[in-house]
């Protein structure tokens, strides 16, 4: 039916024959669109955020003025932005997170801080700080009570009859509002009871109030979008970012409200609001242990030897490699195998299922690439894998988006932080891995080294590596645009030995500083979710004494950076 056949506002009949005595009758009306639309696109930062970035230079340049006893105020454009970057592990991270950032306070050194990001178990404990509007100007004696008394209460409950009946009921409620209900609906449930013992109404819009001012610093949260099936998260995956004021891909600047977070949209049209999630939804899907696939532990095992791993992925993929590819951009190559038959297709499906994934309304769906968008600077950033130059195959083109943990592919959650826009220059990288202290940050700069992203060198000797200390400073004088990272394994070291920096330990004290970190049987394992008080307070201090043990070197990158401004590094 053209267009200009329809009358505006009113309404037509039209009857589409069926079969032999069957039609269909529908109902056709048009209907003027605005040109504004509900998805912000463009890979600069929003309006709330530019303007919490000009109240929170306020705050930072009055505390650096005070650490470093300036004599005059720093301008706006000499106020180097510095963010914490903590990686997932748990309630190891939770843990972890809790005391470093108490070092922080203690040192007068978090107001310093403009940006939070995390994921996982370091998500855990951004998302309850934030339920309090001023929490870095106050003591963190309270969430750090909090935390400690969730961790280490008794769990037994969590699956019993009682509570499954009412997670039932809680996601037959969800399915009601019309929002799509998984196996991680599940997890989020069980987690709300494991981290706040009840129905905790909160959201992340409503971390709004905690940074409007520009009296905290801006929480970051990352995940993963994956294909659901068929492949592996080493042959795609997208970064997606959440903040209070908006979710969005970083490689297609594409971003939405973060109350419209699960609500369905067309051609970047709000079709229909749903309901916003309560965090723990959120909290759940930023830790989604529970979706890898057999292809992405199979890539991961083998991660350690790359040759091994190109054997292994060439095995499940078909790469045609003497096919000449035209310069054209609108040539799509055939490279993925197709199956010979019922076996393979059976072998495809156990290697690449994710039976327990997060799935969510596709925001992008209806949106349509230019047939060179892949070679825009901006997009190119974040192309990281052959389906890039597939456009039909993109996120667009899907219904849904599948979001995992980001530990999936790298423990980390930089990629928020090295967004050009944000002009990060200091980078306080909080790493909780037991057995491979440096393997994310080592893995950040491979990425960023073939992305193009400006990241420091990070050059380690064998006895780093060997009996890591806890803290690394990482510049790259002949790089400004790259950030300075100070990575902090977590490791106990001087701790042993200094239950503060500079006082030793007594006798009867030494017991305190055998914190116990390694192997599986040990208290701070990723699947362990209850801690004895005794070890919660142990790892706690720790983290907390490895932050003000290294107090000079954190200022030592703060005045590198403040030197890098005034000489107009931007």
């Amino acid at each position: 039916m053209p267009l200009k056949l329809l009358s505006p506002r009113q309404e037509v009949k039209v009857n589409l024959p069926v079969s032999a005595d069957t039609s269909l009758e529908l109902k056709l009306r048009t209907k003027t669109c605005s040109e504004h639309l509900d998805i912000r696109l463009g890979f600069d930062l929003c309006g709330e955020e530019a303007a919490f970035l000009h109240k929170r230079k306020k705050v930072v340049a009055a505390a650096l003025k005070t650490v470093f006893q300036l004599e005059e105020d720093l301008l706006e454009h000499e106020v180097p932005v510095v963010a914490v970057m903590a990686t997932g592990g748990g309630c190891r991270a939770m843990t972890s997170l809790c005391g470093q950032l108490s070092g922080l306070k203690k040192l007068n050194i978090l107001d310093c801080i403009t940006y939070i990001s995390g994921t996982s178990g370091s998500a855990w404990t951004m998302s309850n700080l934030y339920e309090d509007s001023n929490w870095s100007q106050k003591d963190l004696g309270r969430p750090i009570g909090e935390a400690k008394k969730h961790l280490t209460k008794n769990k037994t409950n969590t699956f019993s009859l009682e509570h499954l009946i009412y997670y039932q009921w809680e996601l037959s409620q969800r399915a009601k509002e019309g929002i799509s209900t998984s196996f991680n609906d599940l997890w989020a449930v069980a987690l709300e009871d494991i981290l706040h013992d009840k129905v905790h109404d909160f959201k992340l819009s409503d971390q709004q109030r905690a940074v409007n001012q520009g009296q905290n610093p801006l929480p970051l949260y990352l995940a993963l979008n994956v294909k659901e099936n068929h492949i592996s998260s080493f042959d795609f995956k997208e970064w997606c970012e959440f903040s209070p004021y908006e979710v969005g891909f970083l490689k297609y600047g594409a971003y939405i409200r973060s109350e419209d977070f699960g609500s369905e949209f067309f051609m970047g049209r709000l079709m229909k609001k749903n309901p916003e999630s309560r965090i723990c939804y959120l909290e759940a899907l930023w830790s989604n242990i529970l979706a890898v696939n057999l292809l992405d532990g199979w890539n991961k095992l083998s991660s350690t030897d790359e040759a091994w791993q190109k054997l292994i992925q060439s095995k499940i993929r078909n790469i045609e490699k003497n096919h000449v590819r035209p310069e054209s951009s609108t040539y799509l190559g055939t490279s993925w195998m197709c199956p010979d038959g019922m076996l393979c297709k059976i072998i495809k499906d156990v290697l690449t299922d994710r039976p327990l994934h997060h799935h969510v309304h596709n925001f992008l769906k209806g949106f349509h690439m230019h047939k060179d968008y892949y070679q825009g600077s901006q997009f190119s950033t974040w192309k990281d894998c052959q389906l890039d130059k597939f456009p039909n195959q993109l996120t667009p083109s899907e219904n849904g988006i599948c979001l995992v943990d980001a530990a999936y592919f790298i423990n980390t959650s930089c990629p928020p932080l090295l967004k050009k826009e944000r002009k990060v220059d200091v980078i306080l990288s909080f790493d909780y891995s037991l057995d491979t202290p440096f393997q994310s940050i080592e893995q950040t700069e491979k990425y960023c080294l073939k992305q193009g992203i400006p990241f420091p060198r990070i050059l380690l000797s064998d006895e780093d590596k060997k009996n890591p200390k806890e803290c690394y400073l990482f510049v790259d004088d002949e790089n400004k645009n790259a950030p300075i990272v100070l990575h902090f394994p977590l490791v106990n070291d001087t701790f042993q030995k200094f239950k503060e920096p500079g006082v030793e330990r007594e006798q009867p004290e030494m017991e305190e500083g055998k914190v116990l970190l390694a192997g599986y049987c040990w208290p701070y394992h990723l699947m362990n979710f209850t801690y004895t008080k005794e070890d919660f307070d142990k790892l706690l201090k720790l983290t907390d004494y490895n932050v003000q043990n290294n107090r000079d070197l954190i200022l030592q990158a703060f005045s590198i950076a403040m030197e890098w401004k005034k000489c107009g590094r931007q």
